[in-house]
């Protein structure tokens, strides 16, 4: 989880007071959304901390039973991972990126994943790091 948790630190950074996301959606800590994240909530670091530790675990499961094929390379696994955290499993699972990465065509999710570089409707230079990012580990892991 070394990886994962590295990426969502590096990307999101961390924030102990609501804010809108460039896409609109309230977030909290480690780009936490959800239930109880709205305008005006505040939380702990350790709250923050915990909250990344647990999601963290979350999407990396639900990314393994998306694809179970990642099981074979758990540093891929944490990179999709990532990019599950940062846009939900629902896009994941309807696009092209799984295709490729449920097939082992690692150049071509390379290629995929650095597509996902929008929020709000706007390329943002942050979302290409990101994507960047996740790209290096699949290339480098797929060998």
């Amino acid at each position: 989880m070394k990886i994962l948790l590295t990426l969502i630190r590096r990307f999101e950074g961390c924030r102990l007071l609501a804010y809108l996301c460039p896409a609109g959606v309230w977030t909290l800590g480690w780009g936490a959304t959800g239930p109880g994240i709205a305008k005006g909530a505040t939380w702990t670091q350790e709250q923050a901390d915990a909250r990344l530790d647990s999601d963290a675990m979350a999407y990396y499961m639900a990314t393994i039973k998306a694809s179970p094929g990642l099981a074979l390379y758990p540093e891929i696994a944490q990179a999709i991972a990532d990019f599950v955290y940062n846009l939900g499993i629902t896009r994941y699972k309807s696009s092209t990126l799984k295709k490729r990465i449920d097939a082992e065509d690692w150049d071509y999710a390379c290629d995929e994943i650095v597509r996902w570089v929008f929020g709000g409707g706007r390329k943002l230079p942050g979302l290409v790091l990101r994507r960047q990012a996740e790209a290096a580990i699949i290339a480098r892991e797929a060998v």
